[in-house]
Parts: structure tokens; sequence; C-alpha cells
């Protein structure tokens, strides 16, 4: 009876073994079950960035601005992001996009350092774009850093205005 009882224990206990090495990490590489999802899922997600923004050439921004480079920051969502937009003959074009802490893997990183947002600035001739995914508080920064640009060139469209009438 004692060899039966030893004999049901180890087969339980080999059966329990056998159990347990299928609970590890199904994707080779990863820690858990739950990084080997999120790698996999990430392999066939789409590129939030892969939209392609086009731009039409004869558009021009609203209001007076005057032509010249101006730089607007904005705040992020760990530091300053800063936009530096040509104004020639009412256009925009978006020279820089730069950021002082956004730390990559966290909102639009990405889309600053690729350009996507100097696309979208230029598309939209000024802040009024779509959010990026994932990117709300860097989008609203970024939309700031523009807005106070381009209050800079309305500014100096005023005062250049106003140089003009007091010369006359």
């Amino acid at each position: 009876m004692r060899k039966e009882k030893r004999a049901a224990a180890l087969s339980v206990l080999a059966a329990a073994a056998l159990g347990l090495t299928g609970c590890g990490a199904s994707f080779e590489g990863s820690g858990s079950k739950d990084a080997a999802s999120a790698e996999q899922l990430a392999l066939h997600a789409d590129d939030p960035w892969a939209v392609e923004v086009v731009a039409d050439s004869q558009a021009k921004a609203e209001g007076n601005l005057r032509d010249g480079v101006y730089t607007g920051t904005g705040r992020g969502m760990e530091g300053l992001i800063t936009v530096t937009l040509l104004v020639d003959d009412g256009r925009i074009t978006c020279l820089e996009t730069a950021q002082e802490g956004e730390s990559q893997s966290r909102g639009g990183f990405e889309a600053i350092r690729d350009g996507k947002y100097a696309q979208m600035i230029e598309a939209a001739q000024g802040s009024d774009f779509d959010a990026i995914a994932g990117a709300t508080i860097t989008t609203a920064g970024v939309r700031q850093a523009v807005d106070d640009a381009l209050a800079q060139a309305e500014a100096a469209s005023g005062s250049a205005a106003k140089e003009g009438a007091s010369h006359e």
C-alpha cells in the first residue's frame, strides 16, 4: 500500500511539473504573456504617424502677418516645445519643431522628431490640426507654440503698420 501511495504522489508531482512548464512566456524573448501580447500587437498595429498629410500649396495663413521668422513656445508633457515658422507673403513654412524634455515613447516625441507636426502645421497653415493619437498634451503644446509664433507675426505686422502711418 505504501508503494501505491508513493507512486500516486510521484505521478501527481510529475503532472504538476509538466503543467507548470506551459505557464512560461509564449513569445520568444519576452518576460511574460502580457509582454508577449503587447509585442505581438505592436508588430501588427497601424502606425499612427503613417497618415499622409496633404498641404494645399496655395493656402495662406489667416490674419495680417508680417514676413519673417518667428519662434513660439508651448508646454509639452515634460518640458517646453518650440516651433520656428517662416512667414512669407502670408504663407507659413515650418522650419523646426523641437522639444526640451519629452522622452521617447511619451506622447508625440516621434512626431516632433520625424517632422509630422511640421507637415500638419504647414497643411493647416496654423494650429488648427488634428491631435495625434496618444499625444494629446504634446499636440496642445505644439498648437500653443504655433499660436505664440503667429501672435508675434501679427504684432510685428501691427507695429509695422503704425510705423508706416507715423511716417506719412
